[in-house]
Formats: C-alpha cells, structure tokens, sequence
C-alpha cells in the first residue's frame, strides 16, 4: 500500500485517500494511541533536528527527537512522582522552548492532559481557564508565577535551568499506556483575556484526522522544513504547526517573543524553510516591514489560515516567494474543512477562494431553510458530519467550478438599505490603498439606510478630508457605489483576539458605549 506522503497529486488526494491509510500513517490503532509517541519518540532514532527555536533576540535554538524524546519522559517520571493522575489536566504558560515542549509532550506521554495557556494572559485571562478545566499542576516562568501562585490546589512549576537540571535524576524512557480516545488535551478558542471561549477537548486519536488538513492544508511532506510563526497556545499553532508536522517526522519552526517581521524573514533565509504557513497578519506584516527584498528564500508551499487575506497581500506574497499563498478553512470546534491543496501541480489556486473541501468531506453553501444555494449565492457554510449539517458560523457562496469563497462571519454582515455588505470585501478594497496599513469594517446605526459602513483605519498618513474621499473612493471603484464606508475613524490601532485576529465584535460594543465618533469626517 503506497502511503499517502507520497501522494503530491489533487487526482491522488482524491483517489487514494481513505480513513485506513490515514491510521497507516502511525504506530498506534483505533484501541491505543499516543501523540507524545506519535510526534517524537518513534522519530528520536536519531539526533535528527525536530524545532528549530527561532527568537525574537536572535539566538536561535535546535532541539532534536532524541532530546525531546528523553527529556520529555522524564518529566512523566516528574509527574508520576507529584502524584499526578493520568487525566488530570497540566497547563502549560510558556514561549516556545525546551522547557515548553518537554511539558507538553512529558505530560501527554504519561496520560495527563495538556492545556496550552497564552502567555500575554493577564491575572483574568488565567483565572477564568484555570478555574474551568482545573490542572493539578502548572508549568510557567518566574514572571507569571506570582499571578497563579496563590490558587487553591494548584502546584506551580517554575521552568527554569534549575528545574531542567532536577529533571536529570529520571529515567530517560517512559512507554504510553493511553487509549486512542482518552483526553490528551483542552485547547481554549481565542477569546479576549476577560472572556472565556469553550475549551475544545481533543483525544489522541484527534492526531489522525489531523492528517487531512497536514496533507492538504499545508502540503507537508516527509522532508520538508515547515515554518509556522503562529503562538502553540492556539489551535494553528499547535495542531497544524507543531503536532501535525512532528507526527510526519518532519523539522519545524517555532517563533518565541514578540513578533517582528524581518526576523522572521531572515530565518525563512537562515534556515531554509521549504514550507511555510502562517496567520494573514503575519503576512500583512511582512509586507509592511519593506523588508521582504533583503533575503531570499527557498519556498514552495505557502498557506494561511484565520482569517481572509487582502488581496495587496496576497499578490505581495506571490510575488516574494514566488508561489501563490493558500488558504486553509476551518475552525478550532470543527476542524479543517476547505483547502488548496499546497504543492499539488494538478490544482489552480483561485486568489482569494477557500479552495476546495479536503478528501471525503461534503461541504455546501446553504440558504436559511437548508437548502442549497446556487452558484454565485451567498448562504452559511455548512459541513456533513455524523449525520448531520453543521453550521460553521461563516457566510460563503460556491461557483461553477466548485471553488468556495468566504463571505465573512454571519454576525459580520452589514444591511444598508436593504442591501447586504460583506465587512471582509470592504476591508480587502480598503487595504488597496497604498497609505493604509490595517482596516476594520463593521456597522452602524443609521436611521434612514438602518445601517451604514463605518471603517477603522490604521496608517501613518493624518486623517484629513482628502485621506477619507481617497478611501471611500477605493471601495466605489472596486465593489459598488452603496458599499462604501460613510464613516471613517483614524485610529492608532485595531482590537484583536489574542490569535491576532481583527476583533470586530469588539468594535461593535466600543460604538455601543459611547456617542463619541473619532472619525475626521461623516460622509452621508
């Protein structure tokens, strides 16, 4: 049986691909398995580079399978010895680094569940998630410490040199004894740090579906050196950035620190990453760091996932790396769901479209009765799963070719005089504009049109009357006269989710609380 990493193919994908070869992909089966084995220790034959550490300050780190391999089982010896139970939960509030990973996998390895906490959380933000999935212990630095320290019950685990070092008196080996359906970790949604978005709770068996999005979401591949600058707090991060490339034997890139964007452009050089997949932001960034000409590169997949991209940055992208950039649809509840098949040379990567839905799954745009809607009709994007439609919260439309396109979240949509607004495409004609750094469209109350588009806008140019015209006229000359922002406000910054993602429901509430319009102008 031809495994699936040597498919490259669209017309393979679609031929070959079924749940039994996506088990044979791993040593564990239906009854037993275990990521922490999955991902690192069938691999650590070897000192074959596993994480290449990239950091903001420079000096880079490489961790190889056999070190994590070892390190992480003595920390399950650690845990055994703390009394710690196999399903308790061990939260994990660290950048990526040796200290972070050998948590993660040494605590999956002996059955307890992982929990990845942001580490920009403030003292709400880790209470709330401490308090609703309850860990026995938490692993953290010196810095954070102090907030948590005090919490009923809970052991605190300061992951310093120290403690690395006491970790050297365990044995340097421990075997999994987990079934494929027991917990092995709660990944919270990126919520603000005062909310409390559910925590999705993911068996080890989850690894295997993981695949689909691995194979064809990022079109990772056994040789491949794959980048994901996204923070492992989150489910890119973690899933599509860590475990899914380590489960393949493969060597990744972790970003630690705050995020510049020449800094990664530099390691995409230094490095030699082939494969890269990162948030829209961070591309949006890149872009404008004016940086992207002083390095060069040797990709030749090129994904995103989180949110849509504009097209500027997408044709910047292009025409950087020399590949067009991939989208990848899904959420963190439902998994990956459309893609665009990264390296596969039978597929056209429509600019801007979702793709297509990955191998054996149904996905259809439906009207507000559930029925299916026609091509070029927007309706919510729904998939077939266990006998039923979900509902992804998300607006879309499907054309001729069966490409799907994304219409924005359904609470996202504007209604103007009876016509309806997409806050995304007004956004993507925003950022046409070469003064204009970021935007954010939501909508207002108007008392004739009901609503009306307000735009935020983030540039380094004054907010005068000309910089508004200019704008609103980028957004009549690209989509339609109705759909352009009667309001523009000028801000220093845009609110977002921890994730990075633009928080629009975030600036709905913030017009909500105040009459106060900061906009230099109000065009009716």
């Amino acid at each position: 049986m031809t495994p699936l990493t040597e498919h490259t193919t669209y017309a393979d994908a679609q031929a070959h691909c079924t749940p039994q070869k996506l088990w044979a992909l791993f040593d564990g089966n239906r009854e037993h398995m275990n990521i922490a084995h999955e991902c690192i220790d069938r691999h650590a034959v070897n000192d074959r580079e596993a994480i290449v550490l990239v950091r903001a300050s420079g000096a880079d780190e490489s961790l190889s399978f056999r070190q994590l391999s070892q390190d992480s089982a003595r920390f399950a010896h650690y845990l055994v010895q703390c009394g710690i139970q196999p399903g308790d939960r061990v939260a994990v509030m660290l950048e990526p680094s040796r200290e972070f990973y050998v948590a993660m996998f040494g605590a999956m390895k002996m059955g307890a569940i992982a929990v990845p906490l942001f580490t920009l959380f403030g003292p709400d933000g880790i209470r709330l998630r401490v308090q609703d999935c309850r860990p026995r212990m938490l692993v953290t630095n010196a810095e954070k410490a102090p907030l948590v320290a005090t919490t009923p019950g809970l052991k605190v685990i300061v992951a310093d040199a120290s403690f690395m070092k006491t970790l050297d008196r365990f044995p340097p080996s421990f075997v999994p004894r987990t079934r494929a359906d027991d917990f092995a970790i709660f990944q919270y949604t990126s919520g603000t740090t005062r909310e409390l978005p559910d925590a999705v709770k993911h068996t080890h068996r989850a690894l295997v579906t993981l695949m689909l999005a691995a194979l064809y979401g990022t079109g990772i591949r056994p040789g491949d050196r794959f980048m994901c600058p996204s923070s492992p707090a989150w489910g890119h991060g973690l899933w599509h950035g860590t475990l899914a490339p380590l489960a393949l034997g493969v060597t990744i890139g972790a970003y630690a620190g705050k995020f510049n964007a020449e800094r990664l452009l530099k390691a995409l050089q230094d490095h030699r990453f082939n494969n890269i997949s990162a948030a829209a932001t961070h591309y949006r960034m890149m872009r404008n760091s004016g940086a992207a000409a002083n390095y060069r590169y040797c990709l030749d997949k090129v994904s995103f996932t989180g949110e849509p991209i504009d097209s500027e940055t997408a044709q910047f992208v292009e025409a950087t790396f020399g590949r067009p950039v991939c989208s990848m649809y899904g959420t963190t509840e439902i998994g990956v769901c459309l893609v665009n098949y990264p390296g596969a040379p039978d597929f056209v990567v429509k600019p801007g479209s979702l793709g297509k839905p990955i191998p054996g799954l149904r996905v259809e745009v439906q009207d507000a009765h559930g029925a299916p809607c026609a091509p070029g009709v927007t309706g919510e994007l729904k998939l077939w799963r266990r006998g039923e439609w979900l509902p992804t919260k998300d607006l879309g439309r499907v054309d001729e070719d069966g490409y799907f396109w994304h219409g924005g979240r359904a609470d996202d949509v504007i209604i103007s005089a009876g016509w309806t607004i997409g806050a995304v495409e007004v956004e993507d004609a925003i950022l046409t504009h070469p003064d204009v750094t970021e935007a954010a469209a939501i909508g207002v109350p108007d008392e004739l049109r009901g609503q009306v588009v307000k735009a935020f806008v983030v540039s380094k140019r004054s907010g005068d009357e000309a910089f508004v015209q200019e704008i609103q006229h980028a957004v009549r000359t690209r989509l339609s006269q109705h759909e352009y922002p009667r309001q523009v406000a000028f801000v220093a910054e845009l609110p977002k989710t921890p994730a990075g993602k633009i928080h629009r429901r975030k600036l709905r509430e913030q017009e909500l609380a105040t009459t106060t319009v900061a906009a230099p102008a109000v065009h009716s």
